[in-house]
């Protein structure tokens, strides 16, 4: 998103085409491309183009989702915006770059067709405020308007050493964002230090920060210059804690891939040297005494199958990992399974009762279970 200072010398009309925004929020001084699709939308900037020097109202949407908006689905605050350029991708589809010139307050819908126009009037920044407890206020209600509403409100003009410290605090916590974020480019910190104007750099900040859509409303909506500052201080002080936090992480994942690393490059290492010795390697080793466990196991065809085949996987995996240590258990188990011992059942109910008692405390119906399944053993043999 680009950045310009912004000017009064474009002139915004009383009456203004609104154009409805999804997903997104112009703030006054940003450059950002929109695509246009709907057929009012389309209407809309046809007109506009036709103008000598095209403004439109652009105001976001409450719900992306809806495809028709009305005056209901639209906040109450926006910006004005100037049409730099429109490149027609299709026969009702442009790509529009826009850029936002002032804040605007809607005073009332007074048109739908072809679309929607609306009265207007911008809203200038101003410096007295006081500071916000939290994000308070529904958006769509001016900041001031806000204050005004209630009976403490008691705003006061801020000292020039107030609201320049917290200025400063900004210029400082978005430095530290920029060299936390990835791919940033350098002409972002250039700049944020180039913005000398408070209002600017707090609509520029703002305008770029990762939020919810309603956040970033508010912050529109913030008309008093020390609120909005220090509302996008909080924001970006959020901002750089989850920075910290995902950059925590990458390094403990990127030091126990490391370590992970090191270990099996080693391991390589130690069965060259034990190679060059003559010396017999420990994991092939195992795996040929594993080898000879199961032929001589002689198991059944299905069995055997599935025991080379997961001796094959052992002989890729790392003896570090945990899933080696996992495969070598079930070879050791299925070795040992007695394939081709039998003895002879014994059916007396009585001797088996007692047996069951003397080597299991308690699992009552477990025995019961097992002495049922015997006694119709005993009965029916053949079963």
């Amino acid at each position: 998103m680009n950045f310009k200072r912004r000017s009064s010398a474009v002139e915004i009309p009383e009456v203004l085409p609104i154009l409805p925004l999804r997903n997104a929020v112009l703030f006054p001084g940003s450059i950002i491309p929109i695509d246009v699709g709907r057929k009012k939308s389309v209407k809309l900037i046809e007109d506009a183009l036709a103008r000598e020097k095209p403004v439109i109202g652009i105001i976001t949407q409450r719900d992306p989702q809806v495809e028709n908006p009305q005056e209901d689905d639209l906040y109450g605050v926006g910006c004005a915006a100037r049409v730099l350029k429109v490149i027609k991708l299709g026969p009702e589809n442009f790509s529009v770059i826009i850029q936002g010139l002032v804040r605007i307050e809607v005073l009332g819908f007074i048109g739908r067709e072809p679309y929607i126009t609306a009265r207007i009037r911008t809203r200038e920044d101003e410096v007295a405020g006081s500071l916000p407890e939290a994000t308070e206020g529904e958006p769509g209600t001016p900041a001031n308007e806000q204050a005004a509403d209630s009976p403490e409100s008691g705003a006061a003009e801020p000292s020039p050493s107030d609201l320049e410290a917290m200025v400063l605090n900004l210029r400082e916590t978005a430095r530290k964002v920029l060299k936390l974020m990835p791919d940033v480019p350098n002409e972002a910190g250039a700049l944020i230090e180039s913005i000398s104007e408070p209002e600017a750099l707090a609509d520029f900040i703002g305008a770029n920060l990762d939020m919810p859509l309603e956040e970033k409303q508010a912050i529109l909506e913030t008309i008093p210059v020390r609120d909005r500052v220090y509302r996008i201080l909080v924001a970006l002080n959020r901002q750089l804690e989850l920075l910290k936090v995902r950059e925590q992480i990458n390094s403990q994942v990127q030091e126990e891939m490391g370590k992970s690393q090191r270990e099996y490059i080693l391991r390589q290492q130690l069965k060259a040297i034990k190679e060059e010795l003559g010396e017999s390697d420990e994991p092939g080793s195992e795996i040929e005494e594993l080898k000879a466990k199961i032929e001589l196991a002689q198991m059944p065809e299905e069995a055997e199958a599935m025991a080379l085949k997961q001796l094959d996987r052992l002989k890729m995996m790392n003896p570090a990992s945990a899933e080696y240590t996992v495969v070598h258990t079930y070879l050791d188990w299925l070795v040992e399974l007695p394939w081709q011992e039998a003895t002879e059942d014994q059916l007396d109910i009585p001797t088996v009762r007692r047996i069951l008692d003397e080597d299991h405390y308690d699992l009552e119906k477990v025995k019961k279970r097992i002495v049922e399944y015997l006694a119709v053993r005993k009965l029916n043999p053949a079963k």
